[in-house]
């Protein structure tokens, strides 16, 4: 399978999205896919939920300002097959930097070429932060599709709807012509609540084939990973959120794998 980029995106914080790259990006590494997890948010919960400390300089930040290579800061973790290019707070001064360069939005995009082109990884998941500042429009730039989170409350469909406004100017200005939004994740799901229900049920409605039919449970256990440095299968592999997880990254696979002649 080619490299596929996925940027994991919504710019309302608290929707479940670092969790859901950390534990898609776990999944495909345990189903035997080289997968790279790039943290790309300043607050660096994506790195410490894979088990590494915030450690000054190590993020993308030098090289996106045109010092040094992405590669050099690729780090294996715990886990097989899964590595991390981990974050720290010093990215949010890219955000101001970076805009003062020429064609600043493909900066990211010509950085990840040498990693793509040395077929080291299957799938590049970018967690990206909760807005929709220079940062995500540079992952934007970069990548073949979007994974977006959408937590179940009715704020929801709110966070879509400006992916939307967005995706399309990234591609008539032919920043990126070829993105696509990868799929909408329902997340933090109670199915004891008719909220959930409801929100899922309309969210279906408006995107259709683009909601993915697994739903992530809220569970406690889910919640509880991070703190241990893990993704949910590896800090427990028959919980619910587990389950939810593996299931959803097939149907990840099947969407991104590429279509038979």
């Amino acid at each position: 399978m080619p490299t596929k980029i996925i940027a994991v995106a919504n710019q309302k914080g608290g929707v479940g999205k670092t969790t859901t790259a950390v534990n898609v990006a776990a999944c495909m590494a345990a189903a035997g896919h080289r997968t790279l997890l790039f943290d790309l948010d300043p607050q660096a919960n994506a790195t410490s939920g894979l088990g590494l400390e915030k450690l000054e300089g190590a993020s993308a930040y030098r090289p996106l300002l045109g010092e040094g290579s992405l590669q050099e800061k690729i780090q294996p973790t715990a886990f097989e097959r899964l590595d991390v290019l981990p974050s720290e707070v010093d990215l949010c001064a890219v955000e101001i930097e970076m805009v003062r360069g020429e064609d600043h939005l493909k900066k990211l995009s010509r950085l990840l070429e040498p990693v793509v082109s040395s077929g080291a990884y299957s799938a590049i998941l970018i967690d990206c932060p909760p807005s929709l500042g220079v940062l995500t429009l540079n992952a934007f730039a970069a990548a073949h599709g979007i994974l977006v989170p959408l937590q179940c409350e009715y704020y929801a469909l709110e966070g879509i709807s400006m992916i939307h406004r967005v995706l399309e100017p990234i591609r008539a200005s032919g920043v990126n012509p070829g993105l696509e939004l990868l799929g909408v994740v329902m997340t933090m799901f109670d199915a004891r609540t008719k909220l959930s229900n409801q929100v899922v049920s309309e969210v279906r409605q408006h995107f259709g084939e683009a909601v993915f039919e697994t739903v992530i449970p809220r569970t406690t256990r889910l919640a509880e990973a991070p703190s241990f440095g893990k993704p949910i299968i590896h800090y427990d592999k028959y919980s619910a959120g587990a389950a939810a997880y593996e299931v959803l990254t097939g149907e990840i696979l099947r969407r991104i794998a590429p279509k038979p002649s």
